[in-house]
């Protein structure tokens, strides 16, 4: 029997510099899992030096989405959604962008401090003894700032990458900086991801962990959104069951999905 999954809300394609799938795929993969709804997140990073362009096409980006939204319909809902790469330089013009376009859903991530992304080791070479702490610094710093986005995305993203380099990594050796990054995002009215991508790329836990997620309830954070960070359908809602049964564990009974860029609450 299918199971049905959760309502993915970060899914890759195409459209996306790092990725070569396209959207069609990621839905009959959707489809597949059973899957009621799904959200297109595609990367849009822009003003950053990188081998590959995360510029996304935005114009033909929304036609494809619109055009597959209509084949679609009697099948499986689909939203419009971005993951914005936020940089306190581009400020003003990601508020411009997010009034111009409509979209359902807007991811916020950090992937470029000072330059240079996680995924490649300069940024470890360059931060040597702090790199954990110059992400999560640079992670309030930015939130702070930029408000045109619902969820912060993989809060810890780069300890996907510093293991490798050996760092050690927990909730407790940075409490003191990811407390603050709760604070604001609650205080914000923001939600929190859940991104199972952490378990698709070897890590034991999703980005961020039970520890962050059991302490942001208890500052009060009520939104959580799910996602898997899928570049290819073979990782679209990777682990989605385990990140539900890790979310009720620290007190969750619902998670957040975003039409119009307004939540509503489902039942986890």
């Amino acid at each position: 029997m299918t199971e049905i999954y959760y309502a993915d809300q970060h899914i890759h394609t195409d459209f996306s510099g790092d990725s070569d799938t396209p959207p069609e795929e990621q839905i009959e993969k959707a489809l597949s899992l059973g899957m009621k709804r799904i959200c297109f997140t595609d990367h849009h990073d822009y003003d950053v030096v990188s081998d590959v362009d995360f510029n996304l096409d935005i114009p033909r980006y929304l036609a494809e989405i619109t055009r597959l939204k209509e084949k679609y319909a009697d099948r499986i809902e689909i939203c419009t959604g971005i993951e914005l790469g936020l940089q306190n330089h581009i400020a003003d013009y990601l508020e411009k962008l997010t009034k111009e376009y409509s979209f359902d859903f807007i991811i916020g991530s950090i992937h470029y401090v000072d330059g240079l992304d996680p995924y490649f080791p300069e940024f470890f070479e360059k931060n040597t003894k702090n790199a954990y702490e110059r992400y999560f610094d640079v992670t309030l710093k930015r939130i702070k700032n930029i408000k045109c986005y619902d969820s912060l995305g993989h809060l810890d993203y780069i300890v996907r990458y510093g293991k490798k380099h050996g760092l050690t990594y927990s909730y407790k050796q940075y409490a003191d900086r990811i407390d603050l990054i709760l604070k604001q995002i609650i205080a914000d009215g923001k939600a929190l991801e859940c991104n199972s991508g952490g378990l698709s790329r070897g890590l034991d836990e999703p980005n961020p962990g039970a520890e962050v997620f059991k302490r942001y309830k208890e500052l009060g954070g009520e939104l959580v959104t799910l996602g898997s960070d899928a570049h290819s359908p073979e990782t679209l809602g990777c682990q989605f069951r385990q990140c539900g049964e890790m979310l009720k564990s620290c007190g969750f009974k619902y998670y957040a999905v975003y039409k119009n860029r307004k939540p509503v609450m489902e039942k986890l």
